[in-house]
């Protein structure tokens, strides 16, 4: 079993901690890890299988701000590792699958707080006295650090089994869940506050209150909402082009009505010659 847990764990460091990393390349998805863990772990075909199931159940869920729910990459290994050990393909992974996302997510929230949070103002420092080098330096190693802890979870996991998994997820009192829950529903307002802080503009806060209103009291979806976000700014975007066209045209006029140079100043004088 050690075989087994190390290189889940590892496979998981890889892909969910490499999604972050790269910049959301889906190798999180259940679709990717179940057949990595399956080749790894020799049952490709059983990867294949509870990946696609996986991904089936896992297809609507995209942990974004506040809309989180589970953390897909996390069940799909563990899962899949268990369905292959125990011989009990994906009637074995679905049961644990949604128990096991769920404790990655709270844990994945608890690592951005407490690892990432911690060297959130020494970045800042680094960044005052221009030390590019040392924040490339710190920006992998607080990645290694982050992942490698949330890497322990699935190499714990199958070394414990599958009951102490579900044994562990129950026990864990209600309170410290709702807590959790709270922290994470927390993080993106504070993503909002640090977006908004770069891109504060007085030309366009009339827009951020009434998506708000929209939001709040008319209750309209984020589909809704993003298209008529596109809406308007396409007819921006159609304004300032013709604005700018418009401005080409008035500053031309008058290069236009000047007259051309020297051979224009002769012109003039010679009429005026003729007319006295």
């Amino acid at each position: 079993m050690l075989y087994e847990a190390f290189i889940v764990s590892l496979i998981v460091l890889v892909t969910v901690g490499g999604a972050e990393l790269l910049g959301m390349t889906m190798l999180n998805r259940p679709i990717v890890i179940g057949p990595l863990v399956g080749l790894a772990l020799g049952d490709i075909q059983t990867g294949v299988l509870i990946g696609a199931s996986l991904e089936a159940v896992f297809m609507g869920v995209v942990n974004i701000g506040g809309a989180s729910a589970a953390e897909p990459g996390l069940a799909t290994a563990v899962g899949t590792a268990f369905a292959i050990n125990l011989g009990g393909g994906a009637g074995v992974a679905l049961p644990l699958a949604i128990p096991i996302g769920i404790l990655g997510l709270q844990v994945k929230t608890l690592l951005y707080v407490g690892v990432i949070g911690f060297f959130a103002p020494v970045f800042d420092r680094l960044a005052a006295e221009g030390k590019e080098r040392k924040i490339v330096l710190l920006h992998y190693g607080a990645w290694l650090l982050q992942w490698g802890i949330y890497a322990l979870l699935p190499f714990i996991g199958i070394l414990a089994g599958s009951d102490a998994i579900n044994a562990f997820v129950k026990a864990i009192p209600k309170v410290i869940m709702n807590g959790l829950n709270i922290c994470g529903g927390l993080l993106p307002a504070v993503g909002m506050a640090m977006l908004l802080k770069l891109l504060w503009d007085k030309k366009i806060y009339a827009f951020f209150f009434l998506g708000f209103v929209m939001v709040a009291y008319l209750k309209l979806p984020l589909v809704a909402l993003a298209v008529l976000g596109a809406i308007i700014a396409v007819t921006i975007a159609q304004r300032d082009y013709q604005l700018s066209q418009l401005t080409k045209k008035v500053n031309a006029a008058p290069a236009a009505a000047a007259p051309a140079g020297p051979a224009g100043n002769v012109d003039a004088e010679e009429e005026d010659f003729f007319d006295e």
